[in-house]
């Protein structure tokens, strides 16, 4: 579990809350929201999560706010009246030219990135802040990327999705009068590995963490139906033929599948998705998905929601 972050009371709770409610410029009011969810017992991982700050600008802010007190936030710029923004109309669209590739330094833009950019450009330097709100200005917002494989076949996907479509064509004309739904699933192993995480320390300790290392995991079997979002879960110790029989019965039986309900249930080509010893319940029709296509499986979108700690 992240330590949380000690606030010092420069303000109450209270009063965190009424100037993060009242603010009226949008980066006093995320800086107000801040501390007072950092200071109410929030993590730093919620609180990112929540505003869409970085925890280490976070960390910067609350090292601002508990040494100098609420003098330290806000938008500084607003203290010099008529001052003229960092960047001009021509640099800001060099600046969205440089954002359609990637950064020289690798990896993804973030404030850092950019403003490293803008430093280079002006000769001077630019805090990172600065760079988070020029991505903020030019409506980018932070995502997660859907996984995609370097060895996908673009040619094989395509042709899948038409198999997709003709499968369920076909289902529906011989049983015109059953609901034709399509579910995909996936199994993702989840478990316990411990995690070293910085911690605030003085620049002449070195810490220390004693760590019992080892390692404990289920698989979680996740269906999902993408029309409605309606999801169905199973948590098992292991995957094999077996217990993947187990389940498909347990979700035919579950969903009234059979005569008056067919589903068209998309899967990987894993070994026991694939074995002839398969028992799959009448009303169900497998179809398996290319292989290193993680970007057509819907059931992806549930692994960063399983993941995330309990904080």
């Amino acid at each position: 579990m992240p330590k949380r972050i000690s606030i010092e009371s420069h303000l109450s709770l209270t009063e965190l809350e009424q100037r993060y409610r009242q603010a009226k410029d949008p980066v006093d009011r995320s800086h107000y929201q801040i501390i007072w969810l950092l200071a109410s017992g929030r993590s730093s991982q919620e609180v990112s999560e929540i505003t869409g700050y970085s925890r280490s600008w976070i960390y910067e802010l609350v090292w601002g706010y508990n040494r100098i007190g609420p003098e330290s936030l806000g938008d500084k710029r607003h203290e010099h009246l008529g001052a003229e923004t960092l960047l001009n109309d021509i640099q800001q669209a060099q600046l969205w030219q440089a954002l359609q590739s990637p950064p020289v330094e690798g990896g993804l833009w973030n404030g850092q990135k950019v403003a490293n950019w803008m430093s280079e450009l002006l000769g001077h330097r630019v805090n990172r802040q600065r760079g988070w709100e020029y991505l903020k200005a030019m409506k980018l917002r932070l995502r997660v990327p859907r996984p995609s494989h370097e060895e996908a076949d673009f040619v094989e996907q395509e042709e899948w999705k038409k198999k997709l479509v003709a499968q369920v064509t076909q289902v529906q004309k011989k049983h015109p009068k059953a609901d034709v739904e399509v579910w995909t699933m996936d199994e993702h192993r989840v478990g316990l590995k411990p995690i070293i995480r910085r911690i605030w320390v003085d620049e002449w300790t070195v810490p220390v963490a004693n760590v019992n290392w080892r390692f404990k995991w289920l698989w979680l079997y996740g269906f999902v139906h993408p029309q409605s979002g309606e999801t169905y879960w199973w948590i098992l110790p292991f995957v094999n033929t077996q217990i993947f029989n187990q389940v498909l019965a347990d979700f035919a039986q579950h969903f009234g599948v059979g005569e008056n309900k067919q589903v068209i249930l998309t899967l990987d080509q894993a070994g026991w998705h694939t074995t002839e010893k398969l028992d799959v319940p009448p009303g169900i029709h497998l179809i398996e998905m290319p292989s290193h296509s993680p970007e057509l499986q819907p059931a992806e979108r549930l692994w960063p929601v399983t993941n995330e700690q309990d904080s």
